[in-house]
């Protein structure tokens, strides 16, 4: 949803929920899918490294 021309905060939060809950609900994930299945895989960290 574009809001960028509300200025005002409290009607633009007011926009904002009402299409939520609007909005069709989503799917949901399939069973097999992990949710960090696409992130980078840190293998071994050396001491004092950063991670990412």
């Amino acid at each position: 949803m574009n809001t960028k021309n509300v200025t005002d905060k409290t009607e633009r939060k007011k926009l904002k929920r009402a299409k939520r809950k609007t909005a069709p609900p989503k799917a949901k994930r399939a069973a097999g899918v992990a949710r960090g299945s696409m992130k980078k895989k840190v293998r071994h960290q050396a001491q004092g490294q950063r991670k990412r």
